[in-house]
């Protein structure tokens, strides 16, 4: 079964519901602190691919795992950070589709080959 945008949301309302009082919530004010959890998060994903490479996430069972584990928890940050900014399901997945359209009619080659060329 696929794991979707609003399976996403519903899992981080849950548990913001679970430690309300405890974790400092989901609100525009929270947004920022997310979005630096979520870098954090990020932070271990490279490490992991520094430091074992990318190709043995592919061969490791073990680390594959840990991997998929520190990628789940920056989706997790990044989900809430569209709860902090009351972005629903149907918004970011209207956005999603829309940007990957766009992103499959350009031509990132041909515009990236004079990029920071002076004019």
């Amino acid at each position: 079964m696929a794991l979707t945008v609003r399976d996403l949301m519903d899992y981080q309302l849950r548990l913001q519901e679970k430690y309300a009082g405890v974790w400092e919530g989901d609100s525009p004010d929270t947004a920022k602190h997310h979005l630096l959890y979520a870098v954090e998060e990020i932070g271990e994903v490279s490490a992991i691919l520094k430091k074992r490479g990318a190709l043995e996430v592919t061969r490791d069972a073990a680390l594959r795992a840990h991997f998929c584990e520190e990628m789940a928890d920056v989706w997790m940050y990044l989900t809430d950070v569209l709860l902090c900014c009351g972005v629903t399901p149907e918004e970011f997945e209207k956005a999603y589709r829309e940007k990957a359209g766009r992103n499959l009619e350009r031509d990132f080659p041909g515009e990236h080959k004079n990029y920071l060329k002076e004019q």
